[in-house]
């Protein structure tokens, strides 16, 4: 990868003759939003059928005897017990138990993986999952020949069906399948990032084109940019790597302790657990609701009285809320905890606020039954 350079999906072309507004996101040319707006097509996707272009995301394969193994060992959440037709959130760790990336394991066969990394991470990631595997196991990386959107809404199974899906062949949440969509063969999983009823489509990237402008040919259907994805993903406080996940936090840090199953595989060990174990969370991951529709930015103060408890993540005014929300890390000795006041700064001034439980927005389709 060349320093600097900003890379384009195979869609370029297709968002600017629909009016994007282009941004440099993660090294790439994305489109963060489209001529309605930010607020309408996030709404949209509340409501309809969203479809984004993620193809900017990195996929890799990891293949053979021991591969199972060997991914347990590497990733922090348990893979060991990850059923085929699974695809399970999990988290790749330094050796100081802090975040290099979150991502998504696919489990394909007894020792076949695909997994979903960050596009800013696509390449430190590739070189410590390759520096952790022993001979004889196989690393490929498929980015650049993997096209990957994502169709996120309550009418995003009726769009499916419409494109002559069969309803009973689609995965389960947390699930993957094989179909095919107007003719082209689709990894499909029901997971997303906006928490809405959605699928993620993975096709080789020579059908990104053909693929995008299918399913726009739908109704429901409207193209959604990175502002509104971040805005949805923040009402149901979804992290955002680079946000509330990063090489200076670790995965307890933000809540995921649950996740992790630590205690209950006190015998398995993986990268970064001896520093997880060997002292407690310094941090604590908190949800703010604001008073009030103005929105502190990542890197805000936390203030509770005139003290400063910790930084805002992410922020931003949420449309289904009908307010400004937030996330931010506090000092874990801070005693900050749910229905505290807090305030956060915001240039001069400050915004009033309270801790309060994520998610933001409760009235989401994301597990919709089908």
């Amino acid at each position: 990868m060349v320093a600097d350079q900003v890379f384009n999906t195979p869609l370029r072309a297709c968002h600017e003759s629909l009016g994007a507004k282009m941004v440099p996101f993660a090294g790439w040319n994305m489109p963060v939003n489209y001529k309605e707006g930010i607020i309408a097509e996030h709404n949209h996707c509340r409501n309809h059928v969203a479809l984004f272009d993620i193809c900017h995301m990195g996929e890799f394969k990891v293949q053979g005897t021991g591969a199972l193994e060997a991914l347990d060992r590497i990733f922090a959440r348990p893979v060991f017990n990850q059923p085929i037709g699974v695809c399970r959130y999990n988290f790749l760790l330094n050796d100081n138990g802090k975040v290099m990336d979150d991502l998504i394991v696919y489990r394909l066969d007894e020792e076949d993986f695909f997994i979903v990394v960050n596009a800013g991470t696509r390449y430190t990631d590739a070189e410590r999952i390759k520096s952790q595997l022993p001979e004889g196991i196989t690393f490929k990386d498929v980015s650049d020949q993997t096209a990957k959107l994502d169709l996120q809404g309550p009418e995003a199974a009726d769009v499916l069906a419409a494109a002559n899906v069969n309803i009973a062949e689609l995965p389960r949440y947390f699930r993957w399948g094989n179909i095919e969509i107007n003719g082209i063969p689709v990894l499909i999983s029901r997971t997303g990032y906006t928490g809405e009823l959605g699928f993620e489509l993975y096709f080789d990237s020579s059908k990104a084109v053909d693929m995008w402008e299918f399913l726009l040919s739908f109704e429901q259907v409207k193209p959604v940019g990175l502002g509104a994805r971040d805005t949805l993903r923040l009402e149901v406080g979804y992290a955002l790597y680079g946000h509330e996940l990063d090489d200076q936090h670790t995965p307890l840090d933000a809540g995921y302790a649950p996740m992790l199953k630590i205690e209950d595989n006190p015998d398995r060990n993986f990268t970064g657990k001896a520093a997880l174990v060997a002292t407690e969370p310094e941090w604590k991951l908190v949800a703010i609701a604001l008073d009030g529709r103005r929105a502190a930015r990542a890197g805000a103060e936390i203030l509770k009285g005139e003290e400063v408890v910790g930084v805002v993540t992410s922020g931003a005014f949420g449309p289904s809320v009908g307010a400004a929300i937030a996330m931010g890390y506090v000092k874990a000795d801070s005693g900050i905890d749910i229905g505290d006041d807090i305030e956060l700064t915001a240039g001069r001034a400050t915004i009033s606020g309270a801790v309060t439980e994520l998610p933001f927005y409760k009235d989401s389709s994301v597990r919709k039954k089908l």
